[in-house]
């Protein structure tokens, strides 16, 4: 059967519906697929599965030696801004040093020429008022180092004589951060986090990677649960059973370890630096056409 008119008259002076979809006007949509998000037993920074992992308190994983790595990279980084900042105050202090030292020369020499050497010069008899603008016994020349700055007064429109304005350098933040979360992270607030595998040979055999479940449902965990992790002891469990068991018994259901309700963290899961994570896994990018060139010109859209 032949196609229907609309789609097959393009000689109209605007587009139509059928050709508008063809260049991909408006807003585009796609699910993130499994590619785009980062599985939940792999490391936030080496994006690996992870090998004895550690949690910080916001329920970001990595690697034991990747999140040592990564703070002993931000602690050498720490040292190296405190020196400079130390060497930029020692030389702000020389040079307020050098500084008074050259006002007190200044005043030195101004009170030597008032003194012993300079002698009042004025314009009428009465001796009321010299060429300078001085008058009594107090009138003074102008001294040499005055002259002097009056000739080498900076030319604000000459880029090599614009003067320089203090740069002031604050002190570098001493604290660590959290490479994921970038909230501050210490050493000691990290804690082992322990998944329960599956002993079931069969479905070991079927995938490469390790499964993990939950010790109370044995639900296998993915990226479709919420996972919840004890910064006592470091068990997980799905949201289901901790909200259901741990919140109102106040004890783990693995290690019978006593626990509040403060110390339920749930952890993080879902998109990387390049994609998003959470409830909402669908990107968008929104398409309009060129005024008069058929082409379209593409305006990404914030990604949800």
């Amino acid at each position: 059967m032949p196609q229907r008119h609309s789609k097959n008259n393009n000689d109209l002076a605007f587009f139509t519906y059928d050709e508008k979809r063809k260049l991909g006007y408006g807003t585009q949509k796609e699910r993130l697929g499994r590619d785009s998000i980062k599985p939940f037993d792999a490391c936030s920074l080496c994006l690996k599965p992870f090998i004895d992992p550690l949690c910080c308190q916001k329920g970001h994983v990595f690697c034991k030696e990747c999140i040592l790595e990564c703070l002993l990279a931000q602690k050498k980084d720490i040292q190296r801004k405190l020196a400079g900042h130390a060497t930029h105050q020692k030389q702000e202090k020389e040079e307020e040093e050098e500084k008074l030292m050259l006002q007190k020369a200044r005043e030195l020499d101004a009170f030597d020429q008032q003194n012993h050497g300079a002698v009042p010069q004025y314009n009428d008899r009465s001796y009321t008022r010299d060429k300078h603008g001085f008058h009594g016994a107090n009138s003074v020349k102008v001294t040499s180092y005055e002259e002097e700055a009056l000739r080498n007064m900076k030319a604000f429109w000459l880029p090599s004589a614009t003067p320089e304005a203090p740069v002031k350098v604050e002190a570098p933040s001493t604290s660590t951060v959290c490479p994921e979360g970038n909230e501050k992270l210490k050493l000691k607030t990290l804690f082992p986090i322990y998944f329960t595998e599956e002993n079931n040979e069969q479905k070991k055999s079927k995938c490469l990677s390790s499964i993990f479940i939950c010790p109370s449902c044995k639900v296998t965990l993915t990226n479709t649960l919420t996972l919840v992790v004890l910064n006592t002891c470091g068990h997980v469990f799905c949201k289901k059973c901790a909200d259901r068991f741990m919140a109102v018994d106040k004890v783990c259901l693995v290690c019978n370890k006593g626990c509040k309700e403060r110390n339920l963290v749930c952890l993080e899961k879902g998109g990387t630096g390049f994609a998003g994570h959470g409830d909402h896994l669908e990107a968008k990018d929104f398409k309009h056409l060129g005024s008069g060139s058929g082409l379209g010109l593409v305006r990404p859209a914030a990604k949800t």
